[in-house]
């Protein structure tokens, strides 16, 4: 790795099994990619998957380590310089949140999934960028993350107001 400044890409899954992502960030091109871009290490939070990642980096000299589930991954998120999520909407949000670079990986597995139009418009909006398993290392190649814009989260006092005037509960 040399002289090169550490920067931890984390991969989540959140609670579900998504292998097709775990599979595909294990990949030797993957690693590759993310090599390419300058990152350093890598570290898949894999859920409840059954597929487990190597080690080993392959051509890259990314290094390379996994776990199934942590209690909280607000940690992991804070220490990492980019984050690839599935779509799950806690963790997008908590990721935007911590202000850190993301890309969303939809599960077209899954169905009726909402969870591909909150990644599509949160990446129209220029938050995040979005991927499928197959489009990911392209993804990865072309992004310029400094192209995304910090997610600023509403204000649900007026809602909460209007929704208190409306049942009839006193204003604070």
């Amino acid at each position: 790795m040399g002289d090169r400044e550490r920067r931890m890409v984390f991969v989540t899954v959140g609670t579900t099994c998504f292998d097709a992502l775990v599979k595909k960030v294990d990949s030797p091109q993957v690693k590759e990619a993310l090599w390419q871009k300058g990152y350093t290490d890598l570290f898949i939070q894999m859920g409840r998957g059954t597929y487990a990642p190597s080690k080993v980096s392959g051509d890259a000299t990314l290094k390379v380590d996994h776990f199934t589930f942590s209690s909280s991954i607000a940690d992991y998120i804070r220490e990492a310089s980019l984050v690839i999520s599935h779509a799950g909407s806690g963790s997008i949000f908590e990721t935007l949140r911590l202000g850190k670079p993301l890309i969303v990986v939809v599960n077209e597995d899954l169905m009726d999934n909402h969870q591909i139009e909150l990644a599509e418009e949160l990446a129209e909006r220029k938050h995040l960028l979005c991927a499928r398993p197959q489009t990911l290392e392209e993804t990865i190649q072309g992004m310029d993350l400094e192209t995304l814009l910090a997610y600023i989260p509403g204000d649900a006092k007026p809602v909460v107001a209007l929704i208190n005037k409306f049942l009839g509960f006193p204003a604070d």
